[in-house]
């Protein structure tokens, strides 16, 4: 048995630890308990795979495993990780361990809301460290299945109509993947779901490549926020309580680039060729769209809700450029923004805990009134418009200097135009601090409101620490993320 697949059994016991808890104490308990253990596995794993690699370790995946599950279909419990698998798992511990601290207030239902948290993280867990497709797509399903639950108990706002559609969307793009899973494995011969033994037989037909990978990308897409399918994502992050819309923006809307860059790219790489220039012109749509969306917003989450439809459509954009720097950068776009959106989306929830408002125009001189938060949230904007020494600065550069290798005038027209949305990036961040943290407190009852608790400063502190420390030291990172990206990307090129 491999040692990911604790990765699992943590949040299992965590599971069960919660639904024998008696106190609120003891369900805080066992959340940092459980978060600890899984932050503290992920960095060993991160620091075993350095090792690993220092020491001439070329395996494409270390510590694999796998059992047969389910024989007649060839479904196996398979699991192995290369470098784009532990820096997902490393974001998705830190984003769950400060998610728990960020929840610490949270009432009613704490329990209750505790158990769906951590089976929404199982499920993400699950899905990085699979190789086999069938087990990679139920992980995927239990990650989506509490979304609903979460925002229409837990969340604010129109939230009954949100978590509907959130779920339906994404539900419709499962349906998408179904097919195309099973028809990869149906048209390739393989007797097997996994993904690497699949794409090492490169057997699948061009002509049925080009039916179903569509399915796959779609259907990965729309939880990457694709336009036009992205529609369910403002909607989503708005209405979702703080800690859900840090794990769902900052970890879940990974699962979707993953997805199209291990599966559809790599199993079906003569469509990935062929049809690129579909998916590239929407995902340019995206990065654009979302930054000028963000700009006409009031409401901070909305904000930061068509920020990330613009930064994951980078992610898209950058692998669909196939150049080795450019999906070296969309894998460090994962992780900082990630790491950025986690960060903003537990100020404005912290902000909103006091304010009772998100709205921009009835916030004004919180910098006065609560200035450790102000001064968090100064950092993520800086960080989110690419200011050097923050996470965002190397991760799009890496990606627009990527994507300008190639030499055609059809990708470097998409590249201008995709850097354009820096510019806009800059305008809705430095609007939104200017509006929201200076000038005087015209509400009399901000005077009254508290900075932020010992909670909620260890989630904020841990949240800026990565997002400096990433883009003061990414060459670790940089260099884990290029050794996994290259088996690939020869695969598909």
């Amino acid at each position: 048995m491999s040692i990911l697949t604790l990765f699992v059994v943590i949040p299992a016991l965590m599971l069960l630890g919660l639904w024998l808890a008696k106190s609120l104490n003891q369900v805080r308990g066992v959340m940092v308990v459980g978060a600890s253990c899984l932050l503290a596995l992920s960095v060993w794993l991160t620091i075993y795979f350095v090792q690993q690699r220092a020491a001439g370790n070329t395996d494409v995946m270390l510590l694999t495993y796998s059992t047969p599950w389910f024989k007649p279909l060839n479904i196996a419990y398979s699991v192995g990780v290369d470098g784009i698998s532990v820096v997902m798992l490393l974001l998705s511990s830190i984003i769950v361990f400060t998610g728990t601290f960020a929840s610490w207030q949270l009432k009613p239902l704490t329990k209750e809301y505790f158990l769906w948290f951590t089976l929404l993280s199982t499920g993400v867990y699950g899905f990085f460290i699979c190789t086999d497709m069938f087990t990679m797509f139920m992980f995927y399903e239990v990650a989506l299945i509490p979304m609903y639950l979460l925002i229409g108990v837990w969340g604010s706002g129109n939230k009954e109509y949100a978590a509907m559609k959130l779920t339906l969307m994404l539900m419709g793009g499962s349906a998408l993947l179904i097919i195309g899973i099973l028809g990869i494995y149906y048209f390739s011969g393989a007797t097997t779901m996994n993904v690497n033994e699949i794409a090492a037989m490169h057997n699948i037909p061009v002509a049925t490549q080009k039916v179903f990978f569509p399915f796959i990308f779609i259907g990965f897409g729309v939880l990457g926020a694709l336009f036009p399918f992205h529609t369910w994502s403002p909607d989503g992050h708005a209405s979702a309580p703080t800690a859900v819309s840090m794990l769902h923006a900052g970890v879940l809307m990974k699962l979707g680039g993953y997805g199209c860059f291990r599966v559809a790219m790599y199993l079906l790489p003569d469509a990935a060729n062929e049809l690129a220039w579909i998916f590239l012109i929407l995902t340019t749509i995206s990065v654009v769209y979302g930054a000028f969306s963000a700009c006409v917003q009031t409401d901070l989450k909305y904000i930061n809700a068509y920020s990330s439809v613009s930064h994951c459509g980078l992610v898209l954009f950058a692998l669909l450029m196939m150049t080795k720097t450019s999906c070296t950068g969309a894998i460090l776009q994962m992780l900082s923004h990630g790491l950025m959106t986690a960060l903003f989306f537990a100020l404005i929830g912290m902000i909103y805990g006091r304010t009772h408002t998100r709205d921009i125009r009835y916030l004004d001189g919180l910098m006065k009134i609560m200035p450790f938060l102000a001064v968090g949230y100064v950092i993520a904007g800086l960080a989110n418009l690419g200011l050097p020494g923050f996470s965002g600065f190397i991760a799009e550069m890496t990606i627009f200097v990527g994507s300008f290798e190639n030499p055609d005038t059809f990708h470097r027209v998409a590249t201008i135009i995709a850097c354009t949305s820096i510019v806009v990036t800059a305008v809705y961040i430095l609007r939104v601090v200017g509006k929201i943290l200076y000038g005087e407190v015209k509400n009399p009852h901000y005077l009254e409101l508290t900075d932020a608790t010992w909670d909620e400063r260890v989630a904020v502190i841990c949240l800026i620490a990565c997002v400096a420390g990433l883009g003061l030291f990414p060459l670790w990172a940089s260099n884990v993320i290029s050794d996994a990206v290259g088996p690939i990307l020869a695969n598909i090129i």
